[in-house]
């Protein structure tokens, strides 16, 4: 039951996208998290982490009339700390000077403001939150908003210290490599990619987003017959509702 569990830490992730240099379906920036993580341990990920006190001062500083400002901050301070790449910032930002600033413990709101960056935060498109009531060494209340990638950006370079590896790929991609046991994925990432899958480009996705406004799911254990499944609701966007409980918690 909820009230047995240790209160969510609100978090918030970025899916950026690109068009296929091949052409096809837009690519997402992934990471793989390392296998000695607490938290989704060698799981396929997209940047995000926790909302930070700094996140809320930022967002106080710079963008005080946006009542989710701190979540996307976050998203974009998580995704320059995990990637080095720097969505919804001004072209020609040095985002390895961010990088580095961010890494040696500076603040980001005032950090921008030295910079003279101010984020374009209405590039972020709310596209989901999950919260999950599993017991997990960390639990989660994340918010999803959709972005384009910056253009001419470097090639992602992980954060060794959280993840092993990070690229691009479309959602069937990595959906595929799961479904293989090439690649390990948690629940909501599964069902954001299967929704994410349905998606010729960013466009498509935004405005499947803007169908299906932004509510909190928490997933649920059902029985049916013999067996039991973890469950989200219907008509919110997702294709995929419902997953065996053995395969829902494993993949």
């Amino acid at each position: 039951m909820d009230e047995e569990l240790p209160p969510p830490i609100p978090a918030a992730t970025l899916i950026l996208m690109r068009p296929s240099p091949a052409g096809g379906p837009p690519e997402i920036l992934f990471l793989e998290r390392a296998k000695t993580m607490a938290f989704a341990a060698g799981a396929l990920v997209f940047p995000g982490g926790r909302i930070d006190p700094e996140d809320h001062e930022a967002a106080a500083l710079l963008a005080p009339g946006i009542a989710d400002g701190a979540a996307r901050f976050a998203a974009i301070r998580e995704t320059i700390e995990e990637t080095g790449i720097a969505p919804a910032l001004p072209a020609g930002a040095d985002v390895g000077a961010l990088r580095a600033a961010l890494a040696a413990g500076a603040s980001f709101g005032p950090l921008l403001a030295q910079f003279g960056l101010t984020p374009d935060l209405a590039a972020l498109t709310p596209f989901a939150r999950w919260c999950p009531n599993f017991r997990e060494a960390r639990r989660f209340d994340t918010l999803f908003y959709l972005a384009h990638a910056p253009a001419g950006a470097d090639p992602p370079r992980a954060d060794a210290a959280e993840a092993v590896h990070s690229f691009w790929a479309t959602a069937a991609t990595v959906l595929a490599a799961v479904e293989a046991g090439r690649a390990h994925a948690i629940f909501p990432t599964r069902r954001n990619l299967e929704r994410l899958a349905r998606f010729a480009s960013l466009d498509d996705a935004r405005a499947d987003a803007a169908e299906h406004p932004v509510t909190r799911i928490t997933p649920w254990v059902e029985a049916r017959g013999d067996r039991r499944f973890v469950c989200i609701p219907e008509g919110i966007g997702y294709p995929v509702t419902a997953e065996p409980y053995e395969s829902a918690r494993r993949r």
